[in-house]
């Protein structure tokens, strides 16, 4: 289960493609099935970073299992090569947030993933 929520300045032409493309993109670099990827998408035309509107973004990841400082090195590598071909944001101009929650603290299908997976 990650989710994935991406806010920038970035006017997109389709959002709806850069969602599909990164729902793919993070499915594969997270190793974790498409079916429980879930990307959110927020254009802010009003997001500044050092007091400019030059292209910017934040990103926070919540997944399960796969956020270490190892994994997190990597994943950040790849993410900020991600935007800066997609959005065209060098990457002195976003920041990455890990979450892991824990199994018992993220809830889905009316149960948590500490009892859909069991404890780790």
């Amino acid at each position: 289960m990650p989710s994935l929520e991406i806010k920038t300045n970035v006017k997109l032409d389709d959002p709806k493609k850069f969602v599909e493309e990164f729902s793919t993109f993070a499915a594969e670099l997270l190793s974790k099935p498409l079916k429980y990827i879930a990307v959110s998408f927020t254009h802010n035309e009003y997001m500044a970073w050092n007091g400019t509107f030059d292209p910017c973004f934040l990103l926070t990841i919540v997944s399960l299992d796969n956020i270490t400082a190892d994994t997190n090195e990597q994943y950040s590598k790849a993410l900020f090569q991600f935007a800066e071909e997609k959005l065209k944001v060098p990457d002195n101009r976003g920041y990455i947030t890990f979450i892991d929650p824990g199994r018992a603290n993220l809830g889905h299908q009316k149960t948590t993933f500490h009892t859909i997976f069991g404890k780790k």
